[in-house]
């Protein structure tokens, strides 16, 4: 049974290394032909201002345009377009 499990979690890890490896020649080198490595999302800035007795104060700021990679995982230092259109807040602590 033991011998199972461990069977079955590297595979699992084995398949995972092996998609994110996939992912990351498809923007590496464009596959398919036509499809743009990176994109655009506009992001709403919210300033996170700590005020007394512990409350918490949001203030919107200007929009802005961050690149992100169209891809399932981060890469290049960016974040995927599909995380970034469902999270498009950008919280600035000050």
């Amino acid at each position: 049974m033991k011998r199972i499990m461990i069977g079955g979690a590297v595979t699992i890890l084995a398949l995972l290394a092996l998609t994110y490896v996939g992912d990351y020649l498809s923007v590496r080198y464009q596959i398919p032909g036509g499809r743009p490595q990176f994109g655009q999302v506009q992001m709403n800035t919210l300033y996170v201002i700590h005020v007394k007795a512990g409350k918490i104060q949001y203030e919107p700021g200007q929009p802005e345009t961050d690149q992100c990679v169209n891809s399932l995982f981060p890469h290049f230092g960016d974040s995927p377009c599909w995380y970034l259109t469902r999270h498009p807040d950008k919280l600035i602590e000050i």
